[in-house]
């Protein structure tokens, strides 16, 4: 059967309307079962190179119970997802990535972490245009994403693995970096471990706040959290999370959605500002007073 990612010619970005389109296709393919399914990509014009990170787990999920084909796919969007190693997953040949922008679309098991770990270190952290940090903030920033990993592993139930994806967009001045499981997501998690009964967005809210925790927390807590969020916002990036049918966006000011249709896990994203000259260090490496000079 054919599936069309899109109905009409457009865009899928790293935005409401980005995972709108993702959860509607996902929605669509739910009930299939021991199909062959053709995803018809004609109608995208552009992806966010990240993006792969969620759409892949939603293939995945969906490859469960079916066979999966990438189809109709415009020479941009192919030129992208077949430089970052996307589409090498479905048959297709990968391309160098010859200006190195891309973070490298990854599917990592449970048990995974080291190997996430070097990953975020040689993928990630070394990419052209990231803000310069003293080393014990760059250690702090790697352990920050590396709880991503492991809290969603911890909380999220997943047995499916962890799908993670980046790209350096050079003239957007933005480095982006995803991080998506497919797990019982964080408003089943505060059900379960705490019994709040909080809507999707609600408890994505619930879960960034403060010290709220069901354990560990369910995205990275306490000082890994609060470097995080803090060089984030010192750095005018963007943090958002869309979990079930909750969206939520740190940026200059917090937003919250809901989905029409629920996404089948949690994913997370970090978005930096490259185009920030400023230099980042710990207390303890620049002075008493501030945290980030």
């Amino acid at each position: 059967m054919n599936i069309n990612l899109l109905d009409n010619k457009g865009d899928i970005k790293c935005d409401y309307q980005g995972f709108s389109c993702l959860v509607e296709f996902y929605d669509r393919c739910n009930n299939c079962m021991f199909e062959e399914i053709e995803v018809d990509m004609g109608n995208v014009q552009w992806l966010d190179a990240h993006m792969c990170s969620p759409f892949g787990a939603i293939l995945y999920q969906t490859s469960v119970a079916n066979f999966i084909k990438i189809t109709n796919i415009n020479k941009k969007v192919g030129d992208i997802l077949s430089k970052n190693g996307f589409l090498s997953s479905y048959g297709w040949m990968k391309n160098p990535d010859t200006f190195q922008t891309t973070v490298e679309y990854k599917r990592f098991d449970t048990k995974d972490i080291r190997y996430f770990n070097d990953y975020v270190i040689s993928d990630l952290v070394t990419k052209k245009g990231l803000p310069r940090m003293l080393p014990k903030l760059r250690k702090k920033f790697v352990e920050s994403i590396c709880e991503i990993f492991d809290n969603a592993i911890i909380h999220s139930q997943t047995r499916l693995g962890i799908f993670s994806c980046g790209q350096f967009f050079p003239f957007r001045k933005r480095l982006d970096f995803s991080i998506s499981d497919l797990g019982i997501g964080i408003c089943q998690n505060i059900k379960q471990k705490l019994d709040l009964d909080l809507s999707p967005e609600k408890a994505i809210q619930w879960a960034v706040e403060g010290n709220n925790t069901t354990k560990a927390g369910y995205i990275p807590g306490g000082s890994g959290l609060k470097i995080l969020r803090e060089f984030i916002t010192m750095n005018k990036g963007k943090i958002q999370i869309v979990s079930d049918r909750g969206f939520w966006e740190l940026s200059d000011r917090e937003e919250t959605s809901i989905l029409k249709n629920p996404f089948p896990g949690t994913v997370v994203t970090i978005e930096i500002n490259t185009a920030d000259k400023s230099k980042y260090g710990l207390t303890s490496e620049i002075n008493p007073e501030n945290v980030f000079n």
